[in-house]
């Protein structure tokens, strides 16, 4: 169970409550690019695939690390189909294929879009999900939205000659909520993406955010060198283009760090104990 299930725990949203100081943030505006179809966790995943790619376009110096939807592959190896395991894995073959080619032409095209369509089904495998008959079956609309959500991108957001680690872990920190993967640290700041119908910044969302902030502070950040510190956290609501920057130092009494970060590690280690009890 990653990150976000053990942010569910009534008595660690309590503390998060307690501790960490929500700005408001909420805009009446009409989305850039607005759904296509009704899979939005399927568009949510894909997009961040898709995103990811284009910073590495943006960013050559940029670290990145194994898709999940690898490990999604290996689940369906070992529960799944025959038939399901060959389509996942010519899936995931051509996606690097795919993903090569657009990194070396530096055009996206609609293959490439497909591909982070199957990744993104590939994924939810690993969150819990079963691969359907259908799996190779695109919806067109879906490679829209995509294509939407693209190209209302602002690349002068996500560029830079410093630091840019795309889909880092928090080394054994990670491990220690059952698995906890940020979108992308560009700088000082970490991003989170969100591919949501409404601007509005949720208490779960900042609390997912604070959480990557956190256990960055414990584990470190992969690819990223271990002095670097993160003074800035940011959501990328995707439909609206919008990068939402908040300050760390904004959003707590730091001189409380110590105590928080001595509770947080504590009460993940509960946490992961309990689920490896359970299992």
């Amino acid at each position: 169970m990653p990150l976000t299930s053990f942010l569910q725990f009534p008595d660690v949203r309590e503390r998060f409550r307690q501790e960490f100081k929500k700005p408001s943030l909420k805009k009446q505006t009409q989305p850039l690019a607005a759904p296509q179809t009704k899979n939005y966790s399927l568009i949510g995943v894909a997009f961040d695939y898709l995103l990811r790619f284009q910073l590495q376009k943006l960013n050559p110096q940029a670290v990145s690390q194994n898709w999940i939807a690898e490990y999604g592959l290996q689940y369906v190896k070992q529960c799944g189909s025959k038939r399901l395991y060959e389509q996942g894995y010519f899936a995931l073959v051509q996606a690097r294929e795919n993903y090569t080619q657009f990194l070396t032409t530096q055009i996206m095209n609609d293959e490439v879009i497909k591909s982070v369509l199957l990744l993104a089904k590939l994924e939810a495998v690993v969150r819990g999900a079963n691969l359907q008959e259908d799996f190779l079956d695109i919806n067109e609309r879906d490679v829209e939205d995509l294509k939407g959500l693209l190209a209302i991108v602002k690349s002068t957001d996500f560029t830079t000659s410093g630091v840019v680690a795309l889909n880092p872990t928090f080394g054994l920190a990670s491990e220690l909520v059952g698995g906890a993967d940020a979108d992308v640290v560009i700088d000082d700041c970490l991003i989170d993406i969100k591919t949501i119908k409404e601007l509005v910044l949720q208490r779960k969302d900042f609390d997912q955010v604070v959480g990557y902030y956190l256990l960055s502070k414990i584990g470190g950040i992969h690819g990223v060198s271990s002095n670097h510190e993160i003074k800035r956290l940011g959501i990328y609501f995707s439909r609206y283009a919008h990068l939402y920057i908040m300050n760390v130092e904004d959003l707590f009494d730091s001189t409380r760090l110590p105590q928080i970060l001595t509770w947080f590690e504590n009460r993940a280690k509960e946490y992961s104990s309990s689920q490896h009890t359970s299992s």
